[in-house]
């Protein structure tokens, strides 16, 4: 499962050559991550009331080809981990099809005064990130936490 947000490569954000600078890579994976947990139906402000916040941990961006000013960007994201204490998300880059830089974001899930938390503890912040992805024996799937609970099954 994943999504795809579009960017269009501005003139702010491009070097002396008309390429891209390599610093924005990171705003448009925080864009596409951004439309991809909107997208699955969770808000970012409901999980941080909830007291999650989830600070970034890693950051990798390989380039492949370069992206040039009003190039039409489509960022492909990917949740591709989810424990009770961390996210894992990759990235792929595409103009027209044409692959253009891949990438890596890791997330730690913590309190607001920056605690480690495993909110595998606390249901309700649990069901609102299991809704995003589980990932068991390499296969996409997913996790509806309220079907499993129905039925009864243990998180414990």
């Amino acid at each position: 499962m994943g999504h795809i947000s579009t960017v269009e490569v501005r003139y702010a954000e491009t070097d002396q050559m008309g390429i891209a600078h390599h610093s924005n890579y990171a705003v448009w994976f925080e864009v596409a991550r951004t439309d991809f947990i909107k997208a699955v139906g969770i808000s970012y402000t409901d999980v941080e009331k909830e007291g999650i916040i989830t600070p970034l941990t890693s950051l990798e961006c390989k380039y492949k080809k370069a992206a040039f000013y009003e190039d039409q960007l489509q960022i492909h994201a990917s949740l591709t981990k989810l424990s009770p204490v961390r996210l894992e998300f990759s990235y792929k880059v595409t103009r027209d099809g044409d692959l253009i830089a891949t990438g890596k974001t890791t997330h730690g899930m913590v309190t607001k005064d920056l605690k480690p938390i495993n909110v595998k503890k606390n249901i309700r912040k649990f069901t609102e990130c299991s809704k995003m992805l589980w990932i068991k024996d390499n296969l996409t799937a997913q996790l509806e936490l309220t079907a499993l609970v129905d039925v009864g099954m243990s998180f414990y």
